[in-house]
């Protein structure tokens, strides 16, 4: 009975993986919208990630209460929830640094949009990656540490990729005021933060992985 609880449990892990996920891809598919003024889409993906940060509360409130009113996985549950709690934190910057385009609406000239687009995918990519290494950590934990060194990988990219895109603002585009060069990189670091949580994540995976291992 216990055991169907937790695989019950961990249904409603995966469905606030899926959560993740999905968040991550309207995040994408957002900056590009806006990027590129497809308001109605750009609108679209707002909403929808609005939705999604309510959907993920109401799941994630319900593992926390499931695990601990059934008292299900107790070696393991603190490390779940935190895990829980650092994902948590994608779907929280991702829907705020969307909606930071909605209200600051920066100014992205023509030849910086391709630079911001592979920017969020680079990014995004390391937060993607996390996914799939959070749900071996439930079926196979050995298999984690293989699955978490394309997050490290893709952060590494969108460090370099940043630098280089703050680069061509600041030593490049001699038209903009400097007041719009500061509000580039502004968005540069919001876009950047993504993959740093995923890290933060994918570190907090290694030390989980090991210690179900051991």
């Amino acid at each position: 009975m216990l055991f169907s609880k937790a695989n019950k449990t961990i249904e409603l892990i995966d469905s606030f993986f899926n959560c993740v996920d999905q968040t991550l891809l309207l995040f994408k598919e957002g900056v590009k919208n806006f990027l590129y003024k497809n308001t109605e889409n750009f609108n679209n993906n707002l909403q929808a990630l609005a939705s999604l940060e309510l959907e993920s509360d109401l799941i994630r409130r319900n593992i926390e209460n499931t695990m601990y009113t059934q008292s299900l996985m107790p070696q393991l549950r603190s490390d779940i929830l935190r895990l829980l709690e650092e994902l948590d934190k994608l779907i929280d910057h991702s829907k705020k640094n969307l909606f930071q385009f909605d209200v600051e609406s920066p100014f992205v000239p023509e030849e910086l949009i391709q630079d911001f687009i592979k920017l969020t995918q680079v990014s995004v990519a390391a937060a993607e990656s996390v996914i799939p290494a959070a749900k071996s950590y439930f079926n196979e934990p050995a298999t984690v540490s293989e699955k978490i060194h394309r997050v490290f990988f893709y952060e590494k990219e969108a460090d370099v990729l940043a630098d280089v895109v703050r680069r061509k603002i600041f030593r490049e585009m001699n038209t903009l005021k400097l007041s719009e060069k500061f509000h580039l990189r502004y968005f540069t670091l919001h876009i950047e933060n993504i993959s740093d949580t995923a890290e933060k994540i994918a570190d907090l995976l290694t030390v989980m992985a090991i210690k179900r291992i051991v």
